[in-house]
């Protein structure tokens, strides 16, 4: 009987020991340092969410004072329609608020203003064709703290400061000088009260963002109820041969142009597989949805090398 204690007790010690050590080990596994961090894509490059973040500002510090002449030559100027194409459905009206995020060279921007005020020289000579005289109700409500119309103003936010110097020089080149500010933030954590604009655009730009997720429901946030948010950003291509053809482009000549003209073969290649990493277009309708827009549709661009996703708040 004693001998059959001294053996349970034997082995109700080897346990602990090893409970013990389990313990141990577990303890430093807590207490050894910072958590791992979690991974994310550079292009095909899998990195830290802190290296994307790092990278991705590298990349666009770089490119800077080629961005839009890179734009040019990478999309034969076919870029310029497809801005258009976001101001025309986006169609704003003289008073509203906009606020452009990775917009720093300003060409979402300068479009804004300039549809804006065709759409105020339309207005008023519409007015004058029909012989229309204002009432004093019309004055009024035009005029609400008697210093004039509302005026239509857009807010170019970037995390690059690079890019927003090239923003500001294109800005006073053009005597651009009232409307427009410029401000570094984060798409994924911006520097703006809540419901603060009417408009939210994002022109390629959000690919690069880190949480794609977290960057919608920043944009949802800071628009006004009924607020509009638009994305124009390279999508899927939907016809084979175009694909086929645009792979080839993408992967064969835009990284030797980047070389040629910005002297940058790197920062243009991330760029095209960048392309490749992001959601196709239902795909990123669906994270639309699942953020809070309602009304969420895309319409396909060159055959869907870009789409246009536009969606509101409810």
């Amino acid at each position: 009987m004693a001998a059959s204690v001294r053996t349970f007790v034997r082995s109700l010690s080897r346990k602990n020991a090893g409970f013990s050590a389990v313990l141990r080990l577990s303890d430093c596994r807590w207490f050894s340092g910072k958590a791992e961090e979690r991974s994310t894509h550079f292009g095909f490059e899998t990195v830290s969410e802190t290296e994307k973040a790092s990278k991705v500002y590298k990349v666009f510090e770089n490119v800077a004072q080629k961005y839009d002449v890179m734009n040019d030559a990478m999309s034969l100027g076919i870029h310029r329609l497809w801005k258009d194409a976001l101001l025309h459905v986006m169609h704003p009206q003289p008073g509203a608020r906009l606020l452009d995020v990775a917009g720093g060279t300003g060409d979402i921007a300068f479009r804004f203003l300039e549809y804006v005020r065709s759409q105020q020289e339309r207005q008023q000579r519409r007015a004058v064709l029909l012989g229309q005289t204002p009432s004093w109700q019309d004055v009024s409500d035009r005029y609400p703290d008697g210093g004039g119309a509302p005026e239509s103003a857009v807010v170019v936010c970037d995390i690059n400061k690079e890019m927003l110097k090239v923003g500001r020089q294109r800005a006073d080149s053009r005597g651009v000088t009232t409307g427009l500010s410029w401000v570094v933030g984060d798409a994924e954590e911006l520097p703006f009260n809540d419901d603060q604009f009417d408009l939210y655009t994002i022109a390629f730009g959000i690919r690069n963002v880190t949480h794609i997720d977290q960057a919608l429901k920043e944009a949802l946030r800071v628009l006004k109820p009924g607020g509009r948010f638009l994305c124009l950003e390279f999508s899927k291509v939907t016809n084979p041969v175009l694909e086929r053809l645009y792979d080839v482009y993408s992967f064969q000549v835009i990284p030797v142009l980047g070389e040629v003209i910005a002297g940058d073969w790197k920062s243009y290649q991330y760029l095209v597989e960048s392309i490749r990493k992001f959601p196709d277009q239902e795909e990123f309708k669906g994270l639309m949805e699942d953020s809070g827009f309602f009304c969420v549709q895309y319409f396909n661009l060159t055959g869907g090398v870009v789409a246009l996703h536009s969606g509101f708040k409810l």
